[in-house]
């Protein structure tokens, strides 16, 4: 059995499409009308017709359950917060830094489904890295191996 990827039931399709495209740089694979498959692969769904395949009211489906995100890395983390501040949004929080010095951001899409975008762990070592810590110290504070803390400073 294979996973293929989470879907999320949303109001308007055509305006979550355009969130996830225009802030999230999500390309679409299939466009199915109530239906749409990014590339990276998840899907949206309208709410009603969700509702229909599911056998419930769309009153059913609830919004802002904090229960669920879904997850993007980004190489360039300063340029999107900058970025993120031009859209109007709800924010989960702002950007926080976790013990093994990832940096992330949480804020609600337009369904308010909770949308995390964090720091990729290449840049976060290279970042170490560029700041003075050594290739091991580096490893021991991201929690990642020393070969993965090498293999992200070498391809720079």
């Amino acid at each position: 059995m294979n996973f293929t990827g989470p879907l999320i039931a949303v109001k308007d399709v055509d305006a979550s499409r355009k969130f996830y495209e225009d802030l999230l740089d999500q390309q679409v694979m299939y466009d199915f009308g109530p239906n749409i498959l990014f590339a990276s692969g998840f899907s949206i769904q309208s709410k009603a017709t969700w509702a229909e395949f599911i056998g419930k009211s769309e009153a059913a489906i609830i919004e802002q359950s904090n229960s669920f995100e879904l997850y993007f890395e980004e190489e360039e983390f300063d340029r999107f917060v900058e970025k993120l501040k031009s859209y109007p949004i709800q924010y989960v929080h702002d950007v926080r830094e976790y013990p093994w010095g990832q940096r992330v951001i949480r804020f609600y899409d337009s369904d308010l489904h909770i949308i995390e975008v964090g720091e990729s762990m290449v840049s976060v070592a290279r970042r170490f890295v560029g700041q003075g810590l050594t290739i091991e110290e580096t490893a021991q504070r991201t929690q990642h191996p020393i070969e993965f803390v090498k293999a992200a400073c070498a391809n720079r």
